[in-house]
């Protein structure tokens, strides 16, 4: 019984290092999909008839440019940490000349930024920020990045109460009221250069620019990052593999020790009838 435990223990170790070993696999060409596409040349964004096709593995940080006007009053705030410390991405919402919009990641603004780019009162979809730049027309080239619905880690998004724990596209699209809204955000600014803000000119470093000066928002702050952790998790399970090997060994080199001591304690049949 012993044995048949410490064989489906090996088993299940070795089938799970195995299967670590691929998923490595699949996370390192991933990541070489994307490096490679995240510093290719700027391509028009996705139009609406394509937007069923659109999925993360193959669109994901892939840069765009798109042509619009800022909706008034379409802007909300959600949390963010970043670098440069705590505060907020200004999430606006760009229609373009089909009349399809877009929601922008315009960048990151500081907490002591917060009432200029939105009013104390939440978003709705009749509410006004008054501090939103005049609706003209506005150029953006930026990264293409996937919704993230529910909200932060503990922390579920409230629409009604506008605060908002991470950019769920579905559920600020409805809070804003935007009934043709792209199933994705952009990320305004490239990594490697990125622009004042979004409509605007002037190159800044967004890693490397004062944290306490503008302009805000900041641009060029996507963090490019994958958890790749499948090289420990691999040399673990074989690990357990290996042990369970090493202790099948040891129990059954004890169990040699213990019958070879019993058959040297048992008296042999001609020394038991011995005068």
């Amino acid at each position: 019984m012993l044995s048949l435990v410490g064989a489906v223990l090996f088993l299940g170790f070795v089938a799970l290092g195995t299967w670590q070993v691929e998923r490595r696999a699949w996370k390192l060409a991933l990541i070489e999909r994307v490096e490679g596409r995240v510093h290719a040349p700027p391509s028009p964004v996705p139009s609406e008839a394509t937007w069923p096709t659109v999925s993360a593995a193959d669109f994901e940080y892939l840069p765009v440019t798109l042509q619009g006007r800022w909706l008034p009053g379409k802007t909300v705030l959600t949390t963010a940490v970043t670098e440069l410390g705590a505060g907020f991405w200004v999430i606006s919402a760009l229609q373009q000349p089909d009349g399809t919009a877009v929601l922008v990641n315009r960048g990151f603004v500081p907490q002591d930024q917060r009432s200029r780019w939105l009013p104390e009162a939440p978003a709705t979809t009749n509410s006004t920020a008054t501090s939103l730049p005049a609706a003209e027309a506005v150029q953006i080239t930026g990264l293409l990045r996937m919704t993230e619905p529910g909200g932060g880690f503990l922390r579920t998004n409230d629409a009604a109460g506008g605060r908002w724990f991470s950019r769920d596209v579905a559920a600020i699209s409805t809070a804003l009221g935007l009934p043709r809204a792209a199933p994705f955000f952009i990320d305004a600014g490239l990594p490697a250069a990125t622009t004042a803000a979004p409509g605007s000119s002037g190159d800044v470093d967004a890693r490397t620019a004062s944290t306490s000066a503008g302009p805000w928002p900041r641009t060029g702050m996507t963090v490019i990052r994958f958890h790749n952790s499948h090289l420990v998790y691999t040399l673990t399970w074989y690990g357990l593999a290996l042990m369970v090997v090493v202790a099948g060994w040891y129990v059954a080199r004890y169990e040699r020790s213990l019958a070879s001591a019993g058959n040297r304690a048992t008296p042999t049949t001609d020394e038991s009838h011995a005068p």
